[in-house]
C-alpha cells in the first residue's frame, strides 16, 4: 500500500486525507499544532456560493465530503455605510456560515472525524520538511500581509444575521461585519492598511452595529487573523503538491478561501489516485478565479475605498447581488484587459510583506 504524507490538517489537508484514505492509500497527516482549528476561536466563516454556479454543499457532496458540521444558509444580506442600510434578498444562498476551531459542530472537527473514520493517521505536534511531503497544506503565509481582522465571538439570542459595514471610521480600506448563526455571533473589522488602528476601528464598528441592531453580546472571546497575497500561485515544487492557502488560494478581495482549499485538496488527492498532472489541473481550475480576484482587489484599492458613497450608490440599484458576485469572479474580458496593471499594483503594494499587530 502506497504511503502519502500530508503536511497540515486544515480543510485542504484533511480533504486530501479523506479522499486518499477512502481510495485505499496509507495516509499520514502531520500537523505542527496540537489539534485541528486551534488558530481559530470559534470564528464564524463563510463558504461562499458565488465563484461557481454549483451550490457549494452539492460540490462537497460530489467530492464525498459530509456536511454534518453546523452551518446555515444566508439569502438575506444587509450592507450599511453607517448612515443607510440596504437590504438584499438572493435567489439562492450567497454563502453558508459555519464555525471554525476545536469546537463541537465545527468544520474542523467534522473533517477530522471523516479523515480518521476513513483510516488516515493524524499526528499532532509534529512536522516534516515540505520537500518530504506529497501534499503541503500548511495555511497562509506570514509574508505579503494585505489584511488584518480583529474581533470577537459571543453568545446571543439574536436572530441569524449577516451585515456588512463599509465605512472609513470602522475600518481602514476594508470593511466590518456582524454575523449571527444559531446563537453564536461574530463581530469584526478588517483593515487593509494602518493596522495599528485596529482596536479603535473595532470599537467604532461595535458602536455602529449597536445603532443598527438590538446588539446583544454575552461571554465575548477575541478572534482574528490575517490575509496574505501571493503574486504567483505555487502548485508544484518537484513532486510536492501545494493546496489551499499554501498555494496562494485566497480571494484577495474578501478573503474567502475555504471553498478553494477544499477543492484544491481534493484535486491534489485525485492527481495521486488517477495519476494526472496536478499543477496543470490546479492552474486551469484556480488561476482564472485568482486573476479575477486580483483585478477586484485593484479596483477596490483605486476606487472603492476612495469613494464609499459612490460605491454605496451603485449598490442601491442591485436586486440580487449573487449574479454580480459571480460575474466579478468570471475573469471576464474587462478583467483580462486590466489584469497586468492590477497584478503590478498588488505586487508592489502587498507582496513586500508587512508585520500585523499582535
Amino acid at each position: 500500500m502506497e504511503t502519502v504524507r500530508i503536511l497540515g490538517a486544515g480543510p485542504a489537508g484533511l480533504t486530501a486525507a479523506i479522499t486518499l484514505a477512502r481510495a485505499g492509500f496509507d495516509v499520514e497527516v502531520m500537523e505542527q499544532r496540537n489539534g485541528v482549528g486551534t488558530r481559530f476561536s470559534g470564528d464564524l466563516q463563510g463558504l461562499e456560493n458565488w465563484s461557481r454556479t454549483t451550490d457549494i454543499l452539492d460540490e462537497l457532496g460530489e467530492m464525498g465530503i459530509e456536511t454534518d458540521f453546523d452551518h446555515a444558509p444566508y439569502t438575506d444580506l444587509l450592507i450599511s455605510n453607517a448612515e443607510e442600510v440596504l437590504r438584499f434578498s438572493c435567489a439562492r444562498p450567497a454563502f453558508y456560515l459555519l464555525r471554525r476551531g476545536p469546537y463541537e459542530g465545527s468544520l474542523d472537527l467534522s473533517l477530522l472525524r471523516q479523515a480518521t473514520d476513513a483510516g488516515a493517521n493524524i499526528h499532532f505536534s509534529r512536522s516534516i520538511p515540505p520537500a518530504d511531503a506529497d501534499i503541503v497544506a500548511t495555511g497562509p503565509s506570514r509574508e505579503g500581509i494585505f489584511a488584518v481582522a480583529k474581533g470577537f465571538t459571543f453568545t446571543t439570542d439574536m436572530e441569524n444575521t449577516a451585515i456588512g459595514l463599509i465605512d472609513p471610521t470602522s475600518s481602514r480600506g476594508g470593511y466590518a461585519y456582524l454575523l449571527v448563526m444559531d446563537g453564536i455571533g461574530c463581530l469584526a473589522t478588517v483593515l487593509m492598511h494602518s493596522y495599528s488602528d485596529v482596536a479603535v476601528c473595532l470599537r467604532r464598528a461595535e458602536h455602529l452595529f449597536e445603532q443598527m441592531t438590538d446588539l446583544e453580546i454575552r461571554d465575548p472571546h477575541p478572534c482574528g487573523g490575517v490575509g496574505s497575497y501571493m503574486t504567483e500561485r505555487r502548485f508544484m515544487d518537484g513532486t510536492c503538491r501545494f493546496a489551499g492557502e499554501a498555494a496562494g488560494l485566497q480571494d484577495p478581495m474578501w478573503g474567502f478561501g475555504i471553498r478553494f482549499a477544499v477543492r484544491s485538496g481534493y484535486c491534489a488527492a485525485q492527481s495521486i489516485i488517477e495519476g494526472f498532472e496536478y499543477g496543470d489541473a490546479a492552474s486551469s481550475t484556480f488561476e482564472p478565479l485568482m486573476r479575477a480576484g486580483t483585478v477586484n482587489r485593484y479596483l477596490w484599492d483605486r476606487y472603492g475605498v476612495k469613494n464609499y458613497n459612490h460605491l454605496f450608490g451603485r449598490l442601491r440599484g442591485v436586486q440580487d447581488p449573487l449574479s454580480h458576485l459571480h460575474s466579478f469572479h468570471s475573469f471576464n474580458i474587462y478583467q483580462r484587459m486590466l489584469y497586468s496593471r492590477a497584478e503590478r499594483h498588488l505586487r508592489d503594494r502587498y507582496a513586500r510583506g508587512s508585520t500585523p499587530p499582535e
